[in-house]
Order: structure tokens, then sequence, then C-alpha cells
């Protein structure tokens, strides 16, 4: 929202008017709004856990359920390679960056609708809302991933001097979901469609991606495409940092940041330009 001031001599005259649709947001603006930011991100979690008997629990069961699943079925039938890692610790540390991303794309394709009784009565930025969405669930991340961080202690598995990368791995996840999610929360705006499609999104994505099966498995002439899914250079990334497992190298990481960031710019080019919409079609 742009804010012109008229000043005369006794009179002070403040006009605000709505941002062109091409126009960016001000960064002074989303600054000065980080405290509602956080606000909603505590009441995203908050709400997430109210009235449960688990609590956080929940955020360990999820991976946990599932790495038990997959040990069984895919390391004991299937006879899955690992990566030379046992075969519990590489399907949770896969979980874990998984599980994250995946409950912050479901949560943030919904947000906007979710919060249509706020988006219709005040003004605030509306970008907060689904980066909000992708923000909350890294609570869940850091309970799940002490969790990993256990299970790889009791395999007598210590994470080597690459460590120093994760964070930049888990900007990489955070990146992804929140380009994935701006794209999505303004397309359930207009298309109810949506909220029927992710579940079977994310379900495909989780198979293209080496959740339950290392990347080295595919073969190399697809390597470079493979390389554009951000997720598989995040899981992967993870396991090197966490586990010695192979360096997904240099230049796949580089090209899914790059996939991230271009998806991430037009997500957000897109959401400014249908911003203006959201209140007559909530």
């Amino acid at each position: 929202m742009n804010v012109f001031v008229t000043r005369t001599p006794s009179v002070t005259t403040r006009r605000l008017e709505p941002m062109s649709a091409w126009e960016w947001p001000s960064l002074r603006e989303a600054w000065a709004s980080r405290e509602l930011l956080f606000f909603f991100v505590w009441r995203d979690v908050k709400v997430r856990y109210k009235q449960t008997a688990l609590g956080a629990g929940w955020a360990v069961i999820q991976p946990v359920m599932t790495m038990v699943v997959f040990s069984i079925f895919f390391g004991r039938f299937a006879r899955m390679p690992s990566d030379g890692v046992p075969y519990p610790l590489f399907a949770l540390c896969g979980l874990v960056p998984w599980t994250y991303f995946s409950s912050a794309l479901a949560n943030g394709t919904q947000s906007l609708v979710a919060q249509q009784h706020i988006i219709s009565k005040v003004y605030f930025p509306r970008v907060l809302v689904p980066v909000a969405s992708v923000a909350a669930p890294l609570v869940d991340f850091a309970v799940a991933l002490a969790i990993l961080l256990a299970l790889a202690a009791a395999y007598h598995v210590r994470p080597a001097a690459s460590i120093v990368w994760l964070p930049a791995f888990l900007a990489l996840a955070v990146l992804t979901a929140a380009a994935a999610t701006l794209w999505l929360s303004a397309l359930s705006v207009r298309y109810r469609d949506v909220r029927y499609l992710i579940p079977f999104a994310i379900q495909l994505w989780m198979f293209v991606s080496p959740v339950a099966y290392p990347a080295s498995i595919v073969p190399a002439p697809w390597r470079a495409v493979y390389g554009l899914n951000p997720i598989a250079s995040v899981l992967e990334g993870f396991r090197w940092t966490l586990l010695g497992a192979p360096s997904p190298g240099l230049w796949i990481p580089l090209a899914s940041a790059l996939a991230a960031a271009l998806v991430a710019f037009a997500g957000l080019a897109y959401f400014r330009r249908v911003e203006g919409t959201f209140v007559d079609i909530l």
C-alpha cells in the first residue's frame, strides 16, 4: 500500500492508495509487519497441537512410523541400497526434511482460504499468510531432527565436517516450500480444485524424490534433469552432512537453488499480480 503525505501549514493529510498490480511490495512495509508474521507463526503452532494428547509428539510419530514401514518393505524385502548407511537411518534422514516440506506445502496452499475472515476485514501484507505457513512447520522439523540425531548416535554415526552445510540445505528446503506455496496459495483462491490436487501432487513428488531410495540409482544421463528437483538436492544434502553419504557435488545443488529461486521470484510476481482480487473472490 502506498502512502502519500500532503502538508499545509496547519493540516497534514495522508492518502492511502493500493499499489498497482505490477508494483512490488515495500520492504519497509513488510519489515513493519514482522511482529504480525511472528504472531501468525506462533498461532499456527498453537492451533496445530491444541487439544491433542501427544502434542509435539505428532512431529515424531509420522516420520518414525513411515521409517518403520520403509525399513520393512524397502530395506528388508526389496533390499534397496542405502549408500552404506543403515537403511532405517537412511530413510529417517530423508523423511525428516520431506515431512517438513510436505507439511509446509499442504498447509500453505490452503492458508489464504483458511484466513479469509481476517483478509476480508483488515489490510496487511497478504504474503505474510503463506510465509507463516511455511515457517510454522520448522518447529516440528526441529523436534524430528533431534530424534534423527539420537538415532544416528545409536548407530554410532557421527556427522562429519560437512555438517556446516546443513543450514544451506535447510534454507533450500524452505525456499522451495515458499516458492511452491506462493503459487499454489494464490491459485487456490481462484481455483478450489487445487485443494484436491495437492495430496496427489505431494505423493507423486515424494516418489520422484530420493526419500526411500538413493539418488545414485538414477542413471547418469538423467542426473542433470533430476537435479532440477530442489528437494532431491535437499535430501541428498542432508544425508551427506549428517550421515557421511556421498556428496551431491556442487553443480546439482546450485542448479536446484537457481530453479527454486526462479520459481519463488515468479511466484511472488504472480502473487502480487492477483493479490488485489483476493477479497472479492473470498
